[in-house]
């Protein structure tokens, strides 16, 4: 049986001292266990949608891989509950797993004290005009498919500034960064310019996974950690939060963002 992403239950509301039979849609959620070479690694919680994408961005994003020819095979069972991952070489499955924040109950084995050696600084070569910060937020929320079936669900996209190249929804808001990885490894998507934009909290294993990808410019519509915002300052990742249509806050490397208002002025990034 196919998963699905969302299901619809009959429930009962309370409205106005009346009760009111009627149909809801439930997010999907669902343990997906990873093989990799025949052996089991660990399970997702997850919503059960872009899983082989989200199999390959999670071992890209753990630095198990680096390119699309290492991995040999992807398989998907019919009813979700596995992703098959076979590589081209031997690989050791990592000893400990570090619980990560946040509802889904991610897991990575990387330290987060420790920034990947394989993780270069964000180049500030180009610029992002203010107004335009807003409206791939609102370009964010057009995109947000699923969650308007059901609600209960995180969006993550990618950018190039100009507009949105791919979207992944899922449960989990680090799930969501493995799944934009995943698909740019498999559809072999290679943009100059990448901008991270997610409605979910990011915290320091997001900023963790942002850099892996390559990303200047992280978008949050919601607040950005201690950890992360200090991460975002050592990988030079302009990191802005609570994103709406007129008005956010950046908390890193400002010096990308540029204010038409003030002609050719570029704020001094903040210290």
């Amino acid at each position: 049986m196919k998963p699905v992403q969302s299901k619809t239950l009959r429930t009962i509301l309370y409205r106005a001292g009346e009760w009111e039979g009627r149909s809801t849609a439930v997010i999907s959620e669902q343990p997906v266990t990873l093989t990799v070479n025949n052996e089991i690694w660990l399970t997702f919680m997850c919503t059960p949608s872009d899983l082989k994408a989200l199999a390959v961005g999670f071992l890209y994003n753990e630095e198990i891989i680096q390119t699309l020819d290492e991995v040999a095979s992807v398989g998907e069972c019919a009813d979700g509950s596995n992703i098959d991952v076979w590589l081209n070489h031997a690989v050791k499955k990592p000893q400990n797993w570090i619980k990560t924040s946040g509802c889904s109950g991610g897991e990575t084995s990387l330290q987060k004290e420790q920034l990947p050696e394989s993780q270069v600084k964000a180049k500030n070569g180009w610029v992002l005009p203010a107004k335009r910060v807003g409206e791939l937020v609102e370009l964010l929320g057009e995109r947000q498919n699923l969650y308007k079936l059901s609600g209960g669900v995180h969006t993550s996209a990618l950018s190039d500034g100009g507009k949105i190249l791919i979207v992944a929804e899922d449960i989990g808001r680090h799930n969501t960064l493995d799944k934009l990885a995943g698909r740019c490894i498999l559809e072999r998507l290679n943009p100059t310019r990448r901008i991270l934009l997610t409605t979910g909290r990011v915290s320091s294993e997001m900023i963790q996974k942002a850099g892996r990808m390559g990303a200047s410019l992280v978008i949050s519509r919601t607040s950005p950690t201690s950890l992360s915002v200090q991460m975002a300052e050592k990988l030079g990742i302009t990191l802005i939060g609570y994103a709406k249509r007129d008005r956010y806050t950046i908390y890193t490397h400002a010096g990308r963002i540029l204010l038409a208002t003030d002609g050719e002025k570029i704020y001094s990034e903040v210290r």
